[in-house]
């Protein structure tokens, strides 16, 4: 009978002591990032299953499917997890949710861990991009994963095409007679990637250009991700002698806060003020606002889909786009 690998080896291997390989595992705020690689090496290397997840993953028929993702961060994350667990339906696969800090927040953006508390079958990646350490890992463990909102040329991926969701803003505000306009992005704290909020300005900025419009620097604004920042932002940027006839926030909660910074200066929206968001939301049914259509549900239906075929049988790397759609309402 082969002994089993235990925490005790992790350690050894990984030259640390039996509290470090637990912290590592179970809480990993609390160790260095070089700490955590060197024990999830270590464990890697040696075969290691936590003895709780090896009971679970003993019965018969019953796979096991991660999911990583900015959970807190972002409301639209959710949509994106109801459409996965609807293609998951009555398949007999357990759903792991793995809360990773938003990309926008973390000094280190790029996705440097992975959770091995729990053995895995295949694993999905939600709006957080891979450094090529984690994609050799992922490729050495031979764990079938699927990208979200993020392209990596190894990996299976579903995704919109940002860029083109910013064009769409830019085409329908210059349809609407405006000539001066505003953006209110959410504000990273690393340039290691390349964010949604950065590829929405680009193409709303690109279309602009290309018909003959200037967006400039003073009339871009990026602040933190929640109504009460978007707020004060948006009232900075609409107190300018020369404010915007017209404003794309890079997503519904940001455009929220600005028609709230609207409402507290006694603009009129639209008669003084456009307002568009994007991913349509339930606050922006709710708040008649016109904001660009992410098939959130969808991508995640799609995005488990892909992952359950490439768990029969692998292939070649697949990208999925989906299809933006701007949804005019009473804010432009």
């Amino acid at each position: 009978m082969v002994a089993r690998t235990t925490i005790y080896d992790v350690a050894t291997a990984a030259g640390v002591s039996i509290s470090t390989v637990s912290l590592a595992l179970n809480s990993p705020s609390r160790v260095s990032q070089a700490t955590r690689r060197k024990v999830l090496e270590a464990a890697d290397a040696l075969g290691f299953v936590p003895k709780q997840d090896a009971v679970a993953k003993a019965r018969r028929g019953v796979g096991r499917v991660g999911v990583i993702a900015p959970f807190t961060s972002y409301p639209s994350v959710a949509r994106r997890l109801n459409g996965i667990l609807r293609a998951v339906g009555s398949r007999p696969l357990e759903v792991v949710l793995f809360d990773q800090e938003s990309a926008a927040q973390s000094s280190s953006p790029l996705l440097a861990s992975l959770p091995i508390t729990g053995r895995l079958d295949g694993l999905v990646v939600v709006s957080l991009s891979l450094d090529e350490a984690v994609a050799d890992r992922l490729t050495g463990m031979r764990l079938p994963t699927v990208l979200m909102d993020v392209r990596h040329p190894r990996f299976d991926s579903v995704h919109t095409e940002d860029a083109a969701g910013g064009r769409l803003v830019a085409e329908h505000l210059i349809g609407r007679g405006h000539r001066e306009f505003g953006f209110l992005g959410e504000a990273q704290r690393s340039d290691a990637y390349v964010s949604p909020s950065q590829r929405r300005l680009a193409g709303y900025r690109a279309a602009l250009a290309e018909a003959g419009h200037t967006l400039t620097d003073g009339n871009v604004r990026l602040t933190g991700h929640g109504l009460a920042p978007a707020c004060a932002a948006a009232k900075e940027l609409l107190s300018a002698p020369d404010r915007p006839s017209a404003v794309f926030a890079a997503d519904d909660t940001l455009a929220a806060g600005t028609l709230r910074a609207a409402h507290d200066l006694g603009l009129a929206v639209p008669g003084d003020l456009a307002v568009v968001g994007f991913d349509d939301s339930e606050l922006a049914e709710a708040l008649d606002l016109t904001t660009v259509r992410q098939p959130l549900e969808e991508s995640g239906r799609v995005a488990m889909e892909l992952l359950m075929q490439r768990l029969d049988r692998p292939g070649t790397v697949r990208e999925v786009s989906l299809r933006l759609q701007l949804i005019p309402r009473g804010t432009s």
